[in-house]
């Protein structure tokens, strides 16, 4: 018979999140057509003859817009009667299913759109034990009204569901309506060689007088066909821990049988919708992703719970992307004719990936390598260490992804377009083998180990900046400290000078500098007298002798001619004036005769007195010839008390900086004590994760370049061979180094006794304290158990070493994305059942990853939620498949692949004898 259901698929959901994305869903909900017991209630708006078509909508209505406002996105309606009425095939559960496929909301958009799968389905009373056994049986709306309904009479055998109020009993037991539900889908259920719709049964309520432990207790493992049934609903205020604590039986049975737990609501009213929800995985809105939903439950199921203050409330960190906080990149888009990434029809290749765990697959040289390489450089995140992988990265990322300027657009949901891709997208990358040299890189071992233990995470983070900035302000203060200790020898050196000035100055008065000056001045003020009186007698004696012309007619100053009346007196006058200075000018030499001699006798005067101070300052201990510098010896002394004050100063500052540098030096141990402290947690947590199969090791202060540097730039031959000479693990740090130098026990370091002197002549005070702020950081490694002895990561096998970098990155608390190009590489395959992979699905919902690889256990054991497989030409490369396991495409392109082939799977399943 053929279906009347024709699905209206919608692209957003996966346009959103591509791959297998996170719904809430409600697998246990009650309809309109469970009236006859009583306990449904008709919601407002619906009035009348419920089984109306009018009231069939409008109910239907109501249901999905109560689903939506709750955010639920996964339906199952699981009613005890397919039917609304006794007779007829009016159904509300089919009258859900159409208007969710067909149906606009009020805001005019289709329900399909806002609520992402409906299962219809129902909740019949099989026939065995005291009260009957509750089953959830869920379908594909594909299978359409008349053969939903044939399948619930099929498995009540007919019979009616109600007798007045009561439920009544199927006519078959579990096993006999599971082979009747078979039977009938290899008839009616597939069209054209695939499955046209399915099914999947859950167990409700189980502990309930009707649920499968209820009703048939002990005998329930024995009798039941465990692989028929998916999953077990959960009482209300259990969780699955809680709940199997007191079931020990179950546990056991569930480690060979694995069927997940889940919460539903059992609502009855459309106020009840969501209740209860489970958070459930799904690629594709069909019975096939529900499956493997609960397949894969480690990795595509959650509980939405958690318990606080004894009751069950919201778990904080629910998986769905689209509500979190958490970096992602969703899609990338490369353009550009000479870029490897290009088709035939368009220039542009868009990878959509995602939010959880996308697999990269295809063969050797298909453009795995240079995608994830090529993301790695465009973004800017931190390449290799090791020099051969950094090139070769760059080749990758520059020569192909990147050529011919490509144009590269990422697309990071929730973060500003416009910031830095690294800071938009910060992932952190692996390219291929550098996962294996990680071991030798001690800051990559203590980042992971960091980011193990989330109540550390933020502490070890925090410490290990302000630890950064304690050593450079140490650095600060000790050159600061060096600076001051110079202006304080200058200042001290200045004051000394002004002191010794002042103390000379004093002895000068003590040995009658007064008198000596006084003297010197009588000196100097006579000789410039003899001086005036010579240079007086010299003019005086220039007039008297001076020639007069003979007509001053001749003159240009008194031409034209001079009256004769006027030019007589003026000779006469002259005459007379020639007369007088005979007269000044022999008295002018007897003055000038008399102060010469008086010159002599206060120059003699000055002389006594000068021999007299300088015998004086010489008996007291002073040098006589500073009296020549007395003027200097005044102003150097007059700077006495300004010197002072600044010498005061800089003792001040000095004591205060020197108290701070010691203060800073004490603060610093203390936090690399409690480093020390939290990384000791962080390393027994490591112990019990993995039951002492890994564990971490500290090498206190075990990261010594930054001595080695300090003793190398000492630039003495002795000391740089002595270190050089010394193993690893005898090397002093720098706090013992100056113990040794301040107590006097460097022979105790191995120093000869010529080695300590040079040592002690090279570290003047400013060394000692430049010593004093290296701080040598711990170095961190990780051990491998093999067998009775632990092996360090360096001693191991690339893959044993790989599978234990890779447990460990996957552990961390850390968010942000991880992508890593084929870590596979001989990886170590206990390993990666044991630890890798478990580890892989925890992070499901908390971090994106990114894989590519070869490894079929990754991709599928894994459960990846998008798969990219990759194919190229001698030219360029470009995308074959995409989407999730649920594609029967993906899933051939994995075999083909990843797994060897059909032929490669077939004999594997004849060799292991599956």
């Amino acid at each position: 018979m053929m279906s009347d259901f024709k699905r209206h698929d919608v692209g957003r959901w996966h346009q959103e999140v591509p791959g297998a994305r996170w719904f809430k869903a409600d697998l246990h909900i009650h309809t309109l057509d469970d009236l006859p017991g009583r306990r449904v209630k008709v919601p407002p708006g619906v009035t009348g003859d419920p089984s109306s078509d009018e009231n069939i909508r409008a109910y239907a209505r109501v249901l999905l817009q109560a689903a939506v406002q709750r955010g639920v996105g996964v339906l199952a309606l699981t009613p005890h009667s397919a039917r609304i009425a006794p007779t007829g095939d009016a159904s509300a559960v089919w009258g859900i299913v159409d208007e969710w496929n067909d149906g606009v909301d009020d805001d005019g958009e289709p329900f399909r759109s806002k609520v992402y799968a409906v299962f219809p389905g129902f909740e019949p009373s099989l026939g065995q034990g005291k009260s009957g056994v509750h089953l959830l049986f869920l379908f594909d709306p594909e299978i359409g009204r008349a053969n939903y309904l044939r399948a619930f009479d099929l498995v009540m055998d007919q019979r009616s569901p109600w007798k007045q109020n009561e439920l009544q009993l199927s006519g078959k037991t579990a096993k006999q309506a599971f082979a009747g539900l078979r039977d009938f889908h290899r008839e009616h259920g597939v069209a054209d060689g695939s499955s046209a719709w399915d099914y999947l049964v859950l167990a409700p309520h189980v502990d309930n007088d009707k649920g499968i432990f209820g009703a048939q207790k002990g005998q329930i493992l024995a009798e039941f066909p465990k692989m028929e049934i998916a999953g077990l609903e959960l009482p209300d205020e259990k969780l699955s821990d809680e709940y199997l604590s007191k079931k020990p039986w179950l546990r056991e049975d569930l480690e060979r049988h694995p069927r997940a737990f889940f919460h539903g609501s059992d609502a009855y009213s459309v106020g009840d919708i969501g209740r209860r929800f489970t958070w459930v995985k799904l690629a594709r809105p069909r019975i096939e992703g529900l499956r493997q939903a609960f397949l894969a439950a480690d990795s595509r199921i959650r509980p939405a719970y958690r318990r606080a203050a004894g009751q069950l409330v919201e778990i904080d960190d629910p998986p769905d992307v689209t509500i979190s906080q958490r970096p992602w990149l969703k899609s990338v888009r490369i353009a550009g004719q000479a870029s490897f990434f290009r088709t035939k029809d368009s220039e542009e290749t868009r990878f959509d990936l995602s939010p959880d765990l996308t697999c990269i697959i295809g063969g050797s040289m298909t453009g795995k390598s240079t995608l994830l390489d090529g993301l790695r450089v465009h973004v800017g995140a931190p390449l290799p260490t090791d020099a051969p992988l950094k090139r070769q990265v760059l080749a990758r990322g520059e020569d192909s992804f990147l050529a011919g300027s490509a144009a590269v657009s990422l697309e990071c949901p929730g973060q500003d377009p416009t910031g830095a891709a690294h800071d938009r997208w910060p992932a952190v990358f692996y390219a291929q083998n550098e996962l294996q040299r990680l071991a030798q890189d001690a800051n990559a071992v203590e980042d992971i180990l960091s980011r193990l233990v989330a109540e550390e995470t933020s502490g070890i983070r925090s410490r290990t900046r302000h630890l950064k900035e304690m050593d450079e302000k140490l650095l600060r203060l000790s050159k600061r400290l060096e600076k001051l200790d110079q202006d304080f020898a200058d200042a001290e050196q200045g004051a000394d000078r002004a002191r010794r000035a002042a103390m000379e100055l004093d002895a000068f008065a003590a040995a009658g500098i007064d008198e000596l000056h006084h003297a010197s001045a009588s000196h100097s003020r006579w000789r410039r007298a003899a001086e005036s009186a010579e240079t007086a007698l010299a003019d005086a004696k220039g007039v008297a002798i001076a020639d007069l012309p003979e007509d001053l007619d001749s003159l240009p100053l008194v031409a034209p001619a001079v009256a004769r009346e006027v030019r007589d007196p003026i000779y006469k006058r002259i005459a007379e004036v020639r007369e007088h200075m005979s007269l000044v000018t022999q008295g002018l030499a007897d003055v000038h005769a008399q102060m010469s001699a008086a010159v002599l006798v206060v120059e003699q005067h000055e002389a006594t007195v000068r021999a007299r101070v300088e015998r004086k300052l010489a008996a007291d201990g002073f040098d006589g010839t500073a009296i020549k510098e007395f003027s200097s010896l005044n102003r150097q002394a007059a700077l006495l008390e300004s010197r002072e004050a600044l010498l005061q100063e800089l003792q001040e500052k000095r004591k205060r900086d020197q108290g701070d540098f010691a203060g800073l030096l004490d603060e610093r141990a203390a936090v690399v004590r409690e480093q020390r402290q939290a990384f000791d947690r962080v390393m027994a947590a490591i112990h019990d994760e993995f039951g002492g199969r890994i564990r971490a090791c500290r090498k206190d202060q075990g990261i010594q370049a930054p001595l080695d540097a300090f003793l190398g730039d000492l630039k003495q031959r002795g000391i740089t061979r002595w270190w050089n000479e010394l193993k690893g693990d005898n090397r002093p740090s720098p706090q013992e180094l100056l113990d040794g130098l301040q107590t006097g026990g460097l022979d105790a370091l191995g120093m000869s006794a010529t080695v300590q002197q040079t040592f002690r002549d090279a570290m003047p005070s400013a060394q000692q304290r430049a010593l004093a702020t290296i701080r040598c950081a711990d170095r961190y490694s990780l051990e491998l158990k093999v067998g009775d002895e632990y092996r360090r990561l360096d001693d191991l096998s690339g893959g044993q070493r790989v599978s234990v970098l890779l447990s460990l990155l996957l552990e961390t608390t850390d968010q942000r994305p991880l992508v890593v190009d084929q870590p596979e590489d001989e990886l170590d395959n206990h390993f990666l059942f044991d630890t890798v992979l478990p580890a892989l699905k925890r992070l499901k919902g908390r971090r994106q990853i990114i894989v590519a690889t070869h490894n079929p256990n990754i991709v599928v054991n894994g459960d990846a939620d998008q798969v990219i497989q990759l194919e190229a030409t001698a030219n360029n490369g470009s995308i074959a498949q995409a989407g999730a396991i649920e594609d029967a495409a993906v899933r051939r392109a994995i075999m083909r692949t990843v797994d060897g082939g059909d032929e490669a799977f077939r004999l594997r399943h004849m060799k292991y004898g599956f």
